[in-house]
Formats: C-alpha cells, sequence, structure tokens
C-alpha cells in the first residue's frame, strides 16, 4: 500500500460524497495504490451511511465509527494509527487544501523530509476563497503565538492536509494527547522535538462555509493549550 487518506469527519453528510468523488478521480489517475478511511466521529447526521453506500463500488474506501464524538484530533488519531499505507495524508472532509495539491507534498518526502505540510501563509499560496475577515484576523495572531512559543519559522500549523512517512506519524501520533483542534501544532511540536525534517508548502486554498470551528470558544482552548504543550513538552 502506497498511501492512505484519512478524513476525519463530523456531521458531513452535504460535503462528504463530493468529496470523496473528488479524492478517488484523482487517485485513479495516479499511479500509487491507496486506501481512504473515514472516521466518522459520532456524526449525527447520515454521514456513515453515505460513505457505506460509497463502499460498495470503492474497495479503497473504509469506514471507521465512533460511537461519540471525540474530537478532530482524536479522529484524525484513529485513522493513522490504522493506516496501512507508506504514506499518510490527513485531509479535511471539505478539500478545502484540493486533493490535487498533494504531488507538491510528495515531491519533498521524496527529497528527504519526513512529514509536509500544506500552508495558507507561505509565499507563493494562493487563496482563492478566503475566510471572513473576523477568522483570517484570528488565524494569523494565533499562527503568529504558535510561531513565539512553540513553533518558530512554519507560519501555519492549523491548515489540514498534512503528509507523513507512515513510521513518522506512527511515531508522533500514539504521543499525541488534545483531542480537539490543538493536535495540528501539537503534533507538529512532538515531531519538531523527536527531530523529524518538517516542510510547510503553499498550496492552493478554498474557504469552505460550515466550518466546525468555533472563533471564540475553540480560541480560548487552543491558546490555553499552546502553554500546556510547552510546559509538558514530550513523552
Amino acid at each position: 500500500m502506497d498511501i492512505s487518506i484519512v478524513i476525519p469527519a463530523y456531521n458531513e453528510a452535504e460535503r462528504v460524497e463530493k468529496s470523496l468523488d473528488a479524492i478517488f478521480d484523482f487517485m485513479k489517475s495516479w499511479d500509487f495504490s491507496f486506501e481512504v478511511i473515514v472516521v466518522d466521529d459520532g456524526s449525527k447526521d447520515a454521514t456513515s451511511q453515505i460513505v457505506q453506500e460509497k463502499m460498495g463500488n470503492h474497495k479503497e474506501l473504509k469506514l471507521i465509527t465512533l460511537p461519540l464524538n471525540r474530537g478532530k484530533g482524536f479522529a484524525v488519531r484513529t485513522g493513522i494509527l490504522a493506516a496501512r499505507g507508506e504514506y499518510i495524508l490527513f485531509s479535511d472532509a471539505d478539500l478545502s487544501t484540493p486533493i490535487e495539491e498533494l504531488p507538491k507534498l510528495f515531491s519533498w518526502l521524496n527529497k528527504g523530509y519526513d512529514i509536509a505540510i500544506a500552508s495558507r501563509a507561505c509565499p507563493g499560496a494562493v487563496l482563492e476563497i478566503h475566510q471572513p475577515f473576523y477568522r483570517e484576523f484570528m488565524g494569523r495572531l494565533f499562527n503568529l503565538l504558535v510561531r513565539l512559543f512553540l513553533l518558530p519559522g512554519i507560519r501555519d500549523t492549523q491548515c489540514g492536509f498534512k503528509l507523513f512517512r507512515r513510521e513518522v506519524a506512527w511515531d508522533v501520533f500514539k504521543r499525541q494527547r488534545f483531542r480537539g483542534f490543538s493536535f495540528d501544532f501539537e503534533v507538529l511540536y512532538i515531531a519538531k522535538r523527536l527531530g523529524y525534517k518538517i516542510k510547510e508548502v503553499p498550496v492552493i486554498w478554498r474557504h469552505s462555509p460550515g466550518s466546525k470551528v468555533k472563533v471564540l470558544r475553540n480560541g480560548i482552548t487552543s491558546f490555553l493549550d499552546i502553554f500546556k504543550t510547552r510546559m509538558r513538552g514530550i513523552k
């Protein structure tokens, strides 16, 4: 198995079928064996049913159903530790970073990097559809704090499109603790402390309405998690 694609999904019935179709169309044009793992994080809508229906036509598609909503970080960790590919990508269900950007990340792993992460903030990134102003402002402020306290030099830790070598992903995610949105910077911090090489790659990005991130509530939690991560280190 060459590549595993892990997709955390919570109440994604309106988007998951279109995203899966895009992934399968692209991956079947690429000369790699692959699997797609959807982790349904306790959805209350028809997310699981839609994925199950797609599984009848796509042997590469797998579904993990969590009985309760445990958080994006927990869902991604569950999918990654179940993945069999030599390379593991996790992607947001809305494909705000189009799956066609995967080769850009993959090329850097071929050059010796252990992790390649999509970035909306690197020179060369193209934001075709912007977030609302207040979300964009808060995102930039948050990433500034992450750079100051945890990850100097990385401009965008929160973009939901990251590619790992399998052994690196397993080594990092088995140490991950945050169940919510803070897991993005947590796993990069762990990887950095373990000595893995991370490449930030500019990508095309399109804001998709329906984000599960609540700016104020999740922002406060993630702000506190920055300092928890710094104090805890890695274990």
